[in-house]
């Protein structure tokens, strides 16, 4: 997933390079660029709908994001139109969920008829666009390249220790019979290892689900320079005698979740991810913790040419 050049005036799409090469398939995922949101700063593409933005404005958003990305039908066109050379376009309905950290996987054939709560979306039927939207957790597009079916996934480190990802893969071969050698899995821009600071009881959570959970974790020794010009004011009584900072802990998500990808038998030629993080680069995405919550949302999507 490459990064051109910010152009923060134009919608910015970022899409992988394996997934470009289906041409059935509409996917992506979204940046903060080109929109008209200024509630968080100005030209966001806030696809969200957040209470501090107006809706009038998200929806202005996602209309930019839909035509952008070529989420959109031809209707036919009568013979009135066509003299005045018109084309008659729709926009593909936009399928999102109440996203709840969980592993909730929902199969869908058309618009449902009520919200849905959970953090996947899976569908085989051409022209809906599935989304997952955040702002600093992974969004995961899966693709099964043989059967034409896809699916979207919300993993944060709650989704992800409750394997959300494994599950997908196992969703979609037994609603569609997708076998994993056929699946192609791109993991999109989220907080990367070198941000995401977690608790020890989050280590712990992972620990009792993977084998592997020790390398998903980084430690580094927090200091603090007035401590070492003076280290008599954190004299303790406790052996060694003086008092020290517990280091803190760093999950790399993007790499948990691609073992999950590798375990459910992907192969990992065919698993994308981007580098991108998105506290580090929060000029060109949306992060909950580096704006401290008030932010807009991003989105990843994939649809099914008719």
């Amino acid at each position: 997933m490459a990064t051109r050049a910010l152009n923060k005036s134009t919608v910015t799409i970022l899409r992988a390079q394996h997934l470009g090469r289906l041409p059935w398939l509409v996917h992506g995922f979204s940046t903060r660029s080109g929109g008209f949101s200024s509630i968080y700063r100005k030209g966001d593409l806030n696809l969200g709908f957040t209470k501090d933005d107006s809706r009038a404005k998200v929806e202005r958003n996602r209309t930019a994001f839909l035509r952008k990305i070529g989420a959109e039908s031809r209707a036919p066109t009568n013979s009135r139109a066509r003299a005045a050379g018109k084309n008659n376009r729709s926009f593909w309905p936009l399928v999102t969920l109440r996203q709840i950290h969980s592993d909730i996987i929902h199969t869908v054939n058309s618009v449902p008829d009520a919200p849905l709560a959970g953090d996947g979306l899976l569908t085989a039927a051409p022209g809906l666009l599935l989304a997952i939207q955040t702002a600093d957790c992974l969004p995961i597009i899966l693709v099964d390249t043989k059967r034409r079916a896809i699916g979207v996934l919300h993993a944060g480190w709650r989704g992800t220790v409750q394997r959300i990802v494994e599950k997908g893969v196992g969703e979609m071969f037994r609603q569609f019979g997708s076998r994993p050698r056929d699946l192609q899995a791109a993991i999109g821009p989220g907080i990367q290892g070198c941000c995401f600071e977690v608790g020890e009881e989050v280590r712990t959570k992972f620990e009792s689900q993977f084998e592997y959970a020790a390398k998903l974790f980084r430690e580094v020794k927090e200091s603090d320079p007035v401590r070492e010009k003076y280290p008599l004011l954190f004299l303790t009584a406790r052996a060694p005698g003086h008092g020290e900072l517990p280091p803190k802990l760093f999950l790399d998500l993007v790499e948990a979740n691609r073992q999950q990808l590798l375990a459910a038998g992907v192969p990992e030629k065919n698993i994308e991810s981007s580098h991108l993080c998105t506290k580090c680069r929060n000029d060109l995405l949306f992060s909950y913790r580096a704006e401290k919550g008030k932010t807009g949302r991003l989105m990843g999507v994939a649809g099914i040419r008719q």
